[in-house]
């Protein structure tokens, strides 16, 4: 974080120097008074631009920096300001207290958003469809185009500035808790192990979860392209208690189908074709709803769903725009190594 912060009372070339010396990176300086509080940014543009207007290499820095920056609060994650940021162009962005000292600074080259949520990846399942690959390889340790199929999954949540992450584990337990051993995508990521199958909630109860707040669920066997902050913003936007991932699902039936009252035919519709929204396998959930889990009982999330629809809460959904390949078949493996290849060839080119 040091490299890119700079003393108010630096000249010109030396906030030229530190811009240099950041080549490969963000070269943005965050400029501060003697008491650490932020009082601008300066680029090489800005430094370009005073030059031109006769400012020279010896003065002060405040000649050259701009004012007018953007930053976040400690106290508060703004997600939709984040997204308008990003969207601007801004490549750094810093958190600031509420004395206008930076806490931290985001990488929004690396770090898409900072979403203020926990995430939990349920990861206990043997697998029967994909044996024999599972026989001695939990599901979602397998391998798509050289990588872990989980990692794809906390790779995306890292992504979006989750880096609370814990899996659930139970079939295979000790693989996966020394595969997250160590940090993956600069996660460290915690496992938690269900001694008796809860179902695909339950283990929900094994993490010690905030009070207040929302948590992804997800299944961990998944290759998806989901765009979690457009689902959270989505999900804050409802006040929703839950909001649940659904790709379309088309059903299409080969024969006549027949309008009924009682006896009477009232229509007849040629090879029909219904459209619906499939569950997905992931979830954003209020916290609330997490910690009324009973713990050591299995759960599964449509029971948690069907409850909460009951009960009166509200339950949204969101469709996935893009890709989402539930690996859990052999079929399903193969298409979705040739979908990776194809998704990494391409960055490898670009």
């Amino acid at each position: 974080m040091d490299r890119h912060i700079i003393s108010s009372k630096a000249t010109i070339i030396e906030a030229l120097r530190r811009l240099n010396s950041l080549s490969g990176e963000v070269m943005t300086l965050f400029v501060v008074n003697d008491d650490k509080v932020m009082a601008g940014t300066v680029t090489d543009g800005d430094i370009r631009r005073a030059l031109i207007a006769g400012t020279d290499v010896n003065d002060n820095v405040t000649k050259a920096m701009r004012k007018d920056f953007s930053a976040l609060s400690v106290d508060k994650t703004d997600v939709a300001s984040i997204r308008s940021m990003r969207r601007r162009g801004i490549a750094l962005l810093p958190t600031l207290d509420s004395d206008g000292h930076i806490v931290s600074i985001a990488d929004l080259t690396k770090t898409r958003s900072m979403l203020p949520m926990s995430a939990i990846l349920m990861a206990g399942g043997i697998g029967e469809r994909l044996r024999p690959l599972t026989l001695s390889t939990p599901k979602p340790l397998l391998k798509i185009d050289g990588k872990a199929i989980i990692d794809y999954n906390v790779e995306s949540l890292a992504a979006v500035g989750i880096n609370d992450i814990t899996v659930a584990t139970r079939y295979l337990s000790e693989q996966l808790h020394d595969h997250f051993s160590r940090p993956v995508a600069g996660v460290s990521v915690k496992c938690v192990t269900e001694e008796i199958p809860l179902g695909t909630i339950g283990a929900a109860t094994l993490v010690d979860l905030p009070d207040e707040g929302n948590t992804i669920v997800m299944n961990s066997d998944l290759l998806t392209s989901i765009d979690f902050e457009e689902m959270y913003l989505r999900h804050s936007e409802q006040n929703a208690a839950i909001t649940i991932a659904s790709v379309p699902y088309v059903v299409s039936v080969p024969y006549a189908i027949l309008a009924t009252d009682g006896h009477n035919v009232t229509s007849i519709e040629e090879k029909p074709t219904y459209s619906h929204y499939a569950n997905a396998g992931i979830y954003i959930i209020n916290n609330r709803l997490l910690k009324g889990l009973r713990k050591g009982v299995r759960t599964d999330a449509t029971t948690l769903i069907e409850d909460a629809v009951a009960s009166g809460e509200k339950v949204t959904y969101f469709p996935i725009n893009g890709t989402w390949i539930d690996v859990g078949s052999p079929a399903d493996f193969r298409h979705a190594e040739e979908l990776m290849r194809h998704h990494n060839n391409l960055k490898l080119k670009n």
